[in-house]
C-alpha cells in the first residue's frame, strides 16, 4: 500500500471532506488519516481562532497528538479571517504535507473555503480600513435589512444571494464597490488563481436530516458543561470589536446574554442550537448546488467504503 500512496501523493492527490456541522467530519477525517498517513488541513473558518477550542469543536489534544492537525487555532480572535488569507495558508500547509510524504486531507464545513481551494479566487482590491468601518457603523445603524436595500441598488446580484444577517460579507460586499466603484460580484467572473494543484477525492458527509440536528442539539449542552462558558467570558473580557467573526460564531452571543442574566441556560442552549440547526440547512445547501462529491457517506466508515477511497486515489494494489 505504502508504494501506491506515494504515488498517489506525487501524482498530486489530495482528500477533501465537507459536510454540516456536526455530521461526523472530524471522526472520518482521523480514521482516514490514519489508514493514508495523512496530515488534518481545516477549513472550518471558526476553528482558524485559538480563542474557541471547546465552542468551535476544534479537535481536542488527544486527537492533535495523533494525527498531523494544522490551521486550527492559528489566528487571533482580534484578527479577520479571509478566503484569500485562508488559502494562502493552507497552500503552504498542503505543500509541506506532501513533502513530507503525507497525504493532505482538507475538512471543514466552510463553503467559500472549500470552493476556492478546488477553483482559486478572484483577486480583488482589499478595501481601506475608513471605508470598512463606516459600512459596519451604517449596518450598526439602519439594519441588516435596510443595509441589503441599499446594497441592492449598488450590487444587485450579491445582495439576491446574501441574507439579511449575514453582516460579514454584507459589509465586504458593500465595501469593495465604494473603494472600487465595481460589484464584488464583477469582480468574482475576473480569472480565478491560488487553486491547490492536483485532484481531489471530494467526501460529503451527509447522516439524515433529523440525525445532523439531534447531534447538533445533545452537542452544545455539552460544551456549556465542558468549558464552553469559561472560554466565552475569557473572550468577553478582551472587550473586541463586536464585529469580528470570532464575535458571531455560534454560541457566542447567547453565553454572553446568560452571563448578563439576560438568558437562563436552558434558552442559551436552546438558541445556540437553533442558529446551528440553521447553519447545517445553508450547509447542506450549499453542498447541494455546488460540492459534486465523489463519494458520500451517511454514517461511519466501513471497509468497503474504505476501498471505494483508495480506489478514487488509485491506491488499489
Amino acid at each position: 500500500m505504502t508504494d501506491h500512496l506515494q504515488n498517489a501523493i506525487a501524482a498530486g492527490r489530495y482528500v477533501m471532506i465537507a459536510g454540516p456541522t456536526a455530521a461526523g467530519k472530524s471522526a472520518l477525517a482521523m480514521t482516514l488519516a490514519t489508514r493514508l498517513d495523512g496530515v488534518i488541513i481545516n477549513a472550518d473558518s471558526m476553528q482558524l481562532y485559538r480563542d474557541l477550542r471547546i465552542l468551535t469543536a476544534r479537535p481536542d489534544a488527544q486527537d492533535e497528538a495523533r494525527i498531523p492537525h494544522r490551521l486550527y487555532g492559528v489566528l487571533d480572535a482580534a484578527e479577520r479571517a479571509s478566503v484569500a488569507r485562508w488559502l494562502d495558508l493552507a497552500a503552504v500547509a498542503v505543500t509541506a504535507a506532501r513533502k513530507t510524504g503525507k497525504m493532505p486531507i482538507i475538512i471543514g464545513g466552510t463553503g467559500m473555503y472549500l470552493q476556492a481551494a478546488l477553483d482559486g479566487i478572484a483577486v480583488i482590491p482589499a478595501v481601506p480600513d475608513d471605508i470598512h468601518t463606516a459600512c459596519i457603523d451604517e449596518l450598526a445603524q439602519i439594519g441588516g435589512s435596510a443595509f441589503r436595500v441599499a446594497l441592492a441598488r449598488l450590487d444587485p446580484v450579491t445582495a439576491e444571494r446574501l441574507f439579511d444577517g449575514d453582516s460579514q460579507r454584507l459589509v465586504r460586499a458593500m465595501g469593495v464597490v465604494r473603494a472600487t466603484g465595481r460589484p464584488i460580484s464583477a469582480w468574482q467572473q475576473d480569472p480565478h488563481q491560488g487553486a491547490f494543484d492536483g485532484t481531489a477525492l471530494k467526501i460529503a458527509v451527509l447522516p439524515p436530516r433529523e440525525q445532523i440536528y439531534q447531534a447538533i442539539n445533545t452537542r452544545f449542552a455539552n460544551m456549556m458543561d465542558s468549558g464552553a462558558i469559561a472560554e466565552v467570558e475569557a473572550l468577553a473580557a478582551r472587550n473586541l470589536d463586536p464585529g469580528l467573526p470570532v464575535m458571531k460564531a455560534i454560541g457566542v452571543r447567547e453565553v454572553i446574554a446568560m452571563q448578563k442574566g439576560e438568558l437562563d441556560r436552558a434558552h442559551a442552549i436552546e438558541y445556540a442550537s437553533r442558529d446551528s440547526r440553521h447553519y447545517a440547512k445553508r450547509q447542506l445547501t450549499w453542498l447541494r448546488n455546488n460540492y459534486n462529491a465523489n463519494c458520500s457517506f451517511d454514517s461511519q466508515l466501513s471497509e468497503r467504503n474504505v476501498e471505494e477511497i483508495f480506489s478514487y486515489l488509485s491506491l488499489a494494489p
